[in-house]
């Protein structure tokens, strides 16, 4: 590739770097600005040739006219006036005289020549006088008033332009930063959605019908406005569901419950009873996702030395886990019957799904369990806890992750999962200090 093309490249990738960089309300400005830049300069330029046009033809004009003039003096007196009122040089086989306009003048013809680029700018008329030999009569004509003229008004026209460009970039500016503004409100709103703000509305004023199609801002709000009210009325939907699922499971499988018990011992009999379990246990956790779904779980914090907390936690959930290390003893201000659900979750989740040996570790104001398993799923990672998603083997409910973050919420703790490098999931309880 040539180097002029390599260049012209690297200018491109330059401004497009630049423009990648800018907002959206600078660079509309810039886009308006360019557009108005391009503009003004050929406009410039088309308002530049045409006086300088008007100029040189004026000129060469009225050098011919002079050049009349001192033709009809020197055929009539055979000298050549030399000193004219007006400046003009009238001069017999002027040495100064151009080449191209010499050669032309000898051939016979009446010919003009404009010199704007020399540092005195002139305008040459000349023409053959006499028969042998042959003299070129010339005027010289000085243009350097109408070359400061042109000087002065080539600034005024760039003064102008510049002018309108900061304008039009001050406008574009000015008009674009309501677009921005409502762009941000709209990103920002989307945000909250996505975090679980149901109720977050960007309240954009709805197009009326003759705007639709004119007014995007207006439509990409009431769109978004629209999806919020539509998944939060499927999720209140499903939690109401879950909710009174539960609620209705719980009266019959109370009663089957002791239908159970009466029934004699037997094998079939533990089958029963310890399905019934299940049973129970599944409507309890249901409820209280549909619970902490409904946020109204309250907690009852209290401030609690954690060491000695998660210990009384883990001996009295008798989890077949290593004993509890605690690195110093910190004080935290929690709710004592949410954590110790929060881990018994934890500590059942890595049972089931995880290796031995299942580790309980406090360190400062976290607490960490650890498995040796096979660890998180990637999906579970990257997407969080799913309802009823369960391990690789399919045991459980799925329910357990979902309520220890969710418990965790409540009280104002953070769970972390991971998967550890050497093997085993690892989640980690931050809690708050008191």
């Amino acid at each position: 590739m040539p180097r002029g093309a390599e260049a012209g490249h690297g200018a491109l990738a330059r401004v497009r770097a630049v423009l990648n960089s800018l907002g959206l309300r600078w660079k509309i400005a810039a886009l308006l600005a360019a557009g108005c830049a391009v503009v003004a300069v050929a406009i410039g330029l088309l308002v530049h040739h045409a006086r300088l046009d008007q100029v040189t033809t004026s000129a060469r004009s009225g050098a011919v006219a002079q050049l009349v003039r001192i033709r009809q003096l020197y055929e009539l007196s055979g000298q050549v006036d030399q000193d004219q009122d007006d400046g003009t040089d009238a001069v017999l086989d002027d040495p100064r005289l151009p080449a191209p306009l010499r050669e032309a003048a000898l051939a016979g013809q009446r010919t003009t020549y404009l010199d704007m680029a020399s540092d005195d700018p002139c305008v040459w008329a000349a023409r053959p006088v006499g028969d042998h030999p042959r003299h070129v009569l010339s005027v010289r004509e000085s243009l350097r008033e109408q070359a400061d003229e042109m000087a002065e008004f080539d600034r005024k026209v760039i003064v102008s332009g510049a002018v309108v460009v900061g304008l039009a970039a001050l406008g574009g500016a000015g008009l674009s930063s309501r677009l921005s503004r409502e762009l941000r409100t709209a990103a920002a709103i989307a945000r909250r959605i996505s975090q679980g703000d149901l109720d977050a509305r960007i309240d954009h004023p709805r197009p009326s019908r003759g705007q639709h199609g004119r007014n995007e801002v207006a439509e990409l709000a009431t769109a978004v406005d629209t999806m919020a009210a539509s998944l939060q009325q499927r999720l209140e939907a499903e939690q109401r569901f879950t909710a009174d699922v539960a609620h209705e499971l719980r009266t019959p499988l109370t009663g089957l419950h002791t239908a159970a018990e009466l029934l004699p011992s037997s094998r079939p009999t533990e089958l029963v009873r310890d399905r019934v379990c299940a049973l129970r246990t599944l409507t309890e956790d249901l409820l209280e996702v549909a619970r902490l779904d409904a946020e109204v779980e309250k907690p009852d914090l209290s401030v609690h030395p954690l060491g000695q907390l998660v210990t009384d936690i883990a001996e009295k959930a008798d989890a077949a886990c290593a004993p509890v290390g605690t690195v110093g003893e910190t004080f935290v201000r929690t709710d004592a019957r949410r954590l110790e659900r929060i881990l018994t979750n934890l500590v059942a989740n890595a049972h089931r799904h995880g290796g031995a040996p299942v580790e309980v570790r406090v360190d400062g104001a976290e607490v960490t369990v650890r498995d040796h398993g096979p660890g998180f799923p990637e999906h579970l990672l990257a997407d969080g806890p799913q309802r009823f998603q369960t391990g690789a083997r399919g045991q459980g409910t799925g329910l357990g992750l979902t309520i220890a973050l969710g418990q965790a919420q409540v009280i104002g703790a953070r769970v972390e999962l991971a998967n550890a490098g050497d093997g085993g999931a690892v989640a980690v309880v931050q809690l708050p200090k008191a």
